[in-house]
């Protein structure tokens, strides 16, 4: 027999382990069963390469529907198989998942450690839903240590990625997950609606623990908008779905959530049978921080429903060193507010005024903690909601296409009114956020924060295509002069108009931002240290030739220092590619400022050197 196959891009296992790989949120079942099919006959050709990726489908199904040792031993097989090849990408998604298993297990810290060194190399490898997978395993384990921003801004850059036509189903589960980030910075009305809008979609998809953790966080919303009766039908729902891979799986169906929803919407024997199931699963598989502190609070409320107010506030008493510590990862602020609140109700029941102030007081600190932390991700989640916005619109879209044949002409005018809405609102948000986080307000250019997020991944993609990424540092020569002389209001003039002038200058795949201060930074991809040098300098002359009237003031001949390098001439990293542009331009300076010059390995003479003192 030949030996172990390692290339088997076009073989018939490979072919049906990608397929799996497609399935695995619109239909789990024939997921799973496809990538067992072609790990037996990649088994068998000894394709090594499509076992790694049929392990690596095994894997992510068992992060659903099994528990995390069982997804992280098939997720180990599959690196084993992947590194055997050099099949990076297959690497990166195996870890990915390995980390997505550690922080289902609770070890929130040990998952992003696993997860974020393989970001920059997943950027420049994956294409389309399998970059996302990644970018929504690194928001998730942001998202469960309580760091809503940063788990925003990376189901934004998943997103991105998932294109209408490939996303596989990825859209229903971004749906999911932005809805549980709203819950926990309290928007409730926007969680209902994106859950709503995932069971939608869900329903054209054979997923049944998808459809079910979508059903859980309905069920929190609606608790939180006390609205539980309502939640009743959905708690039947969740309860009749079976405990394998047909239904929600066999991990836990959150009996301590749903028991919260039933004794809230009055249906105490329903609850008490859910409380009962929720400490039969602890004693199985001890509940991570948030599931016990649900338990307690879920207990506390049945032996409330029976008016046994001090056995209740006991029970609550045990779990207060869980809810007062702030050092917990994996336990929301959400639940903590409901912890003290309901405890405070208990103590009042009690006829403890004085405990009941003190939860009181609790709950208030804890409610503005959370109000703080909404407030730093709120932009994040609005950007994320424009972008579904957008994709929805172009799965919508592709629908209307694909009905073109099947409905009348009418059917299809009222789709794309609607489709014509769809956009307005999408316009609408954009045009709300446009000068928001990523834009600094006064020159309209991008913000440094936008070049850091932007800056790894344009390094990633000219190390991948082999081209060159130029970066050029700009400084305005005596800036300082301009504010004092003639006030700050003239100096604001300035930069606005130097702004407009290096925006204009720039191609679309430019990125043109403001660095801080008079300072100024432009990313050219695909462009050498010297065509960036020559472009620099033709915008030298143009800012030289500029004239400003600010009132009786008349200002002319500014100029600019600037520094210019490329990553061809450092190759450690993007930082090191800043660093390179930052010492040429304090080069310039040092040489007398209006001029351009090259940082390391430069050859040419500078260029931009012009005749007459600078400012």
């Amino acid at each position: 027999m030949d030996g172990p196959t390692t290339r088997s891009t076009a073989s018939e296992p490979m072919r049906l382990a990608r397929r799996a790989w497609q399935l695995l949120h619109v239909d789990s079942v024939q997921a799973a069963e496809l990538a067992e099919r072609a790990l037996v006959r990649a088994q068998a050709q000894q394709d090594i390469a499509a076992q790694g990726r049929a392990h690596l489908v095994r894997g992510y199904h068992l992060l659903h529907f099994a528990t995390p040792a069982e997804a992280i031993a098939e997720l180990e097989r599959a690196v084993r198989c992947c590194d055997a090849v050099a099949d990076r990408a297959g690497h990166v998604l195996a870890r990915a998942g390995m980390a997505r298993s550690a922080w289902r297990d609770g070890r929130f810290e040990d998952s992003l450690q696993i997860v974020l060194p393989l970001r920059d190399e997943g950027l420049g490898l994956l294409r389309n839903e399998q970059r996302s997978v990644l970018l929504n395993t690194i928001a998730g384990c942001y998202s469960a240590q309580g760091r809503s921003e940063q788990a925003f801004a990376y189901m934004y850059q998943a997103l991105r990625g998932t294109g209408p036509a490939r996303s596989h189903g990825f859209d229903v589960v971004l749906h999911c997950n932005l809805a549980h980030e709203l819950l926990q910075i309290g928007d409730y009305h926007e969680a209902l609606r994106h859950v709503d809008e995932g069971l939608a979609r869900c329903a054209s998809l054979n997923n049944a623990r998808l459809h079910c953790v979508l059903l859980i966080n309905r069920i929190i919303c609606l608790i939180e908008l006390d609205r539980t009766v309502e939640a009743l039908p959905d708690i039947d729902r969740v309860c009749a779905l079976p405990p394998d891979a047909t239904g929600r799986g066999a991990l836990a169906a959150h009996f301590e959530t749903l028991a919260i929803a039933a004794l809230h919407g009055g249906d105490v024997a329903l609850g008490a049978d859910l409380v009962a199931q929720a400490q039969a699963q602890h004693q199985v598989r001890p509940l991570l921080p948030e599931g016990q502190l649900e338990l307690a609070l879920a207990t506390a409320l049945l032996a409330g429903r029976h008016a046994r107010w001090r056995e209740a506030d006991d029970h609550l008493a045990q779990a207060l060193p869980l809810a007062a510590s702030d050092d917990i990862d994996g336990l929301s602020l959400r639940v903590r507010c409901l912890f003290f609140l309901t405890r405070a109700e208990i103590q009042q029941q009690c006829g403890d005024v004085a405990a009941a102030l003190e939860s009181m007081r609790h709950w208030k600190r804890l409610h503005v903690e959370r109000a703080r932390l909404a407030s730093q991700a709120r932009y994040q989640a609005a950007a994320l909601q424009t972008e579904l916005l957008r994709l929805q619109h172009k799965l919508a879209e592709n629908d209307a296409q694909r009905r073109t044949v099947e409905r009348a002409r009418s059917e299809l005018q009222a789709s794309n009114e609607q489709l014509s809405r769809t956009v307005q609102e999408v316009q609408a948000l954009q045009s709300a956020l446009r000068e928001q986080a990523s834009r600094d307000a006064l020159t309209g250019l991008f913000n440094r924060r936008h070049l850091n997020d932007t800056l790894p991944a344009m390094w990633a993609l000219a190390q991948r295509d082999r081209q060159p990424l130029a970066v050029a540092i700009i400084d305005l020569d005596h800036f300082k002069l301009v504010n004092d002389q003639h006030g700050h209001d003239a100096g604001d003039a300035v930069l606005a108009a130097f702004g407009r002038l290096l925006d204009g200058s720039s191609r679309r795949s430019d990125v043109a931002c403001r660095w801080g201060g008079e300072e100024f930074c432009l990313l050219m991809p695909r462009t050498g240290a010297a065509a960036a040098q020559r472009k620099i300098a033709a915008l030298l002359r143009r800012w030289r030739a500029e004239v400003f009237t600010l009132g009786h003031v008349r200002l002319q001949g500014l100029s600019f220092s600037a520094g210019v390098c490329d990553s061809g001439a450092v190759g450690e990293s993007a930082a090191a590619l800043l660093k390179a542009a930052d010492e040429a331009l304090l080069a310039a300076k040092r040489e007398g400022r209006n001029r351009v010059l090259l940082g390391p390995v430069a050859s040419a003479a500078p260029l931009g050197q012009l005749t007459g003192s600078g400012r």
